[in-house]
């Protein structure tokens, strides 16, 4: 992830002086620059999950019109895929090469951040980027396939805050920055334990109340269908009516993906977040252990692996 916020500025900022760094720098929405230091820096890092699921909302805008207009799954499901990256100015999926670069190279750490500086992209980045966007793309179009449109939109939402979420904890107290300067060294360190915990419980908590209202049929703006007649998936079918049996009284076909959504609830999709950060968390351990600490690029590819692993972990929890 590149640094397109300014440098840093004397004088204490303040909490919306954290705001406006958190859009500016992890979106194309333009804010006014203001005081840019290390306190902006660990309150930008602490409300990413918030310009994430804007960012998310905006994609499953994408995702919801495209199918109103007759797309289908897959081709609606690009679209948004591609309006999400478009809205970073693809700075996350450039960390993310970077990186693939960096730490495919098996060079030393100095040598290695060289690699991860330079413009070009090698070939493990192209293989990663190309696995990544597969899975993104692909997932969400199971979502958007098995659940309809609402489901769709919602899953991307919650993956695109689960990605930025990864950020608030990978810039948590304690972790290095690799370089003394750059996004890295601002933001690296600056949350604190306690706020990420408080954030982590108020985006999950979040995340199953749409899908809950969503399920139930109370909130649904993609869909004038009521929830009864939701095919499956993740609605207010999935879990309320009970599978029904096959032979000799054992699950029938289908009744074993409709008998774990039971089990979870609206609360899939938060479990498939936390699944998301464990990803995030074994691949920024890797990092600062090869690396010596975080880098722009390292919290951006960070980004695109939680976001591509919780749209994953949502399609095997709802199969």
């Amino acid at each position: 992830m590149s640094e397109p916020s300014p440098p840093p500025k004397d004088g204490p900022s303040t909490f919306a002086d954290g705001v406006r760094l958190a859009i500016g720098t992890l979106s194309v929405f333009p804010v006014r620059p203001g005081v840019v230091d290390r306190r902006a820096g660990g309150v930008a890092m602490a409300v990413a999950p918030l310009v994430g699921a804007a960012i998310g909302a905006v994609g499953g805008l994408v995702l919801a019109i495209s199918l109103w207009l007759g797309t289908a799954s897959l081709p609606a499901s690009v679209l948004a895929v591609a309006a999400v990256a478009l809205l970073t100015r693809g700075l996350h999926l450039d960390g993310l090469a970077d990186l693939a670069d960096g730490l495919g190279s098996g060079k030393p750490a100095e040598r290695a951040l060289e690699i991860m500086k330079r413009s070009d992209i090698g070939p493990f980045g192209v293989v990663t980027l190309v696995f990544i966007l597969l899975v993104q793309v692909t997932a969400l179009w199971e979502a958007t396939a098995g659940a309809g449109a609402g489901a769709g939109a919602l899953t991307l939402v919650a993956a695109c805050a689960a990605g930025r979420l990864a950020l608030t904890w990978a810039c948590r107290a304690g972790i290095p920055p690799a370089r003394p300067d750059g996004l890295g060294a601002m933001v690296a360190g600056t949350v604190r334990r306690s706020v990420a915990v408080a954030v982590t419980a108020l985006v999950l908590a979040g995340t199953a109340a749409l899908f809950h209202l969503h399920g139930t049929g109370a909130f649904d703006p993609w869909s004038s269908g009521s929830p009864s007649e939701s095919p499956g998936g993740w609605g207010y079918w999935a879990y309320v009516e009970m599978p029904h049996s096959g032979v000799g009284g054992l699950p029938g076909a289908g009744a074993t993906g409709a008998g774990l959504v039971l089990g979870l609830g609206p609360f899939f999709a938060p479990l498939a977040m936390l699944v998301g950060l464990l990803a995030a968390w074994a691949v920024r351990r890797r990092a600062v252990r090869r690396l010596g600490g975080v880098t722009g690029d390292v919290l951006g590819a960070l980004v695109e692996i939680a976001t591509a692993t919780t749209l994953l972990a949502c399609t095997i929890l709802t199969n």
